[in-house]
């Protein structure tokens, strides 16, 4: 097989997008801790125009993140896995227990330190590349119906994710251009109302909203979220399909290697039981476990929600990757503390707890699960018939 078909395939994996994060966020991590730390830190703090390389790809570039996130949850909405109740009640049930019972332990851990407080949302969300590509390796030894699970898991998951960041992490506002990005979301709302269906009359007003949000006070990223709400769909589906493969191969890429990169001189071991990396590492791991888990459980128990059409054990195993943390939880820890000490705790706590549920989670699915899997929930497990998912399309 030729170079050029092996990366072809390569690209059209599940697997693709969450490879390349984890190899610009290990580059981070040896460029920050070897001769070339320096230069490392001072290309993220170069001043291009009115923001630095950082700002620009956490405020702007990850607004194009966004934007395909709120593509992805108004297309499941409206027409897919989430389109009806039926279809939402498990996944909405395991993705606020998934971030609630995170968020809870994480106040038990660091909650003591009032200046800590302000980190509580950081083990909140899944970081849907990452535990993806762990499954994709897995190949058909994963159960479908535990991918479509936890995917559906993670898109309820960052709405609650975009919820939080718009209320909680908003500073003082500026009336002025919050009415000016009002005014710009009404106009691509009737825009649209309209029947308009050119993605260049969309594309202008939706740099313009990023820019007014971005003056306002409200992080810049929601405006991302905010435009793919008013796109009419059909042109949000080829404005999904032309962003995705940049967001997934370059700006995820640079947003890991722009926010992964720690150094670790003069830190002992015993900077992991430091509050705040042991209350974020330990919600990532034992949180997200128990959230996910535990309320599948209880669900499919109580009768709330069908079973997954997976073993207890596979389920487990998905739920333990749920604690894969990394790009939302990075992101939003950067927004809770300022950049210094506490930032630099962050990411340990995020890398350790991610890194932890990875390989937790990825030996349990490959213990637990057989190839081309016929029998997802046998008898010696369990004496319930086993029910699917209904996360179908």
């Amino acid at each position: 097989m030729s170079l050029r078909a092996i990366l072809r395939d390569f690209i059209a994996s599940e697997a693709a997008g969450g490879i390349v994060l984890m190899v610009a966020s290990a580059l981070a991590l040896v460029a920050a801790n070897s001769p070339l730390a320096p230069a490392y830190f001072h290309l993220l703090h170069v001043e291009l125009g009115p923001l630095d390389t950082h700002a620009w790809i956490n405020d702007a570039l990850m607004a194009l993140f966004f934007l395909v996130v709120g593509l992805e949850i108004k297309a499941e909405v409206t027409g897919g896995r989430l389109a009806s109740w039926s279809q939402r009640t498990l996944p909405v049930i395991a993705a606020v227990a998934g971030m609630a019972v995170p968020a809870l332990l994480y106040l038990a851990v660091a909650g003591g330190n009032p200046a800590l407080l302000r980190g509580w949302a950081i083990p909140a969300a899944t970081d849907i590349a990452f535990a993806l590509a762990l499954m994709g390796l897995l190949g058909s030894r994963v159960p479908a119906s535990l991918k479509l699970l936890l995917t559906t898991i993670a898109i309820v998951d960052d709405m609650g994710a975009v919820l939080i960041i718009a209320l909680a992490y908003t500073a003082a506002l500026d009336l002025m251009a919050l009415a000016g990005a009002a005014i710009v979301l009404a106009w691509m709302y009737v825009a649209n109302r309209a029947g308009v269906r050119k993605l260049w009359i969309y594309l202008p007003l939706a740099v313009l909203l990023w820019l007014l949000v971005l003056l306002s006070g409200v992080h810049a990223t929601i405006a991302g979220v905010a435009a793919a709400m008013v796109i009419p769909r059909t042109v949000g589906h080829r404005l999904e399909e032309m962003l995705n493969p940049w967001v997934a191969f370059a700006i995820l890429p640079l947003f890991g290697f722009a926010n992964a990169g720690v150094s670790l001189a003069g830190m002992g071991p015993e900077i992991l039981i430091a509050p705040l990396p042991l209350g974020i590492a330990l919600a990532l791991l034992l949180g997200k476990q128990v959230g996910v888990f535990g309320s599948i459980w209880l669900a499919a128990k109580t009768g709330l929600a069908p079973r997954p059409q997976a073993r207890w054990s596979q389920v487990y195993g998905m739920a333990l990757l749920a604690g894969i943390g990394f790009t939302m939880s990075l992101f939003i820890g950067g927004l809770a503390f300022p950049a210094g000490p506490l930032t630099d705790q962050v990411k340990i706590g995020v890398l350790a707890g991610s890194i932890v549920s990875a390989l937790a989670g990825y030996l349990v699915l490959r213990s637990t699960s057989t190839a081309a899997t016929s029998t997802p929930n046998p008898p010696s497990e369990s004496s319930a018939p086993t029910q699917p998912v209904d996360v179908q399309p």
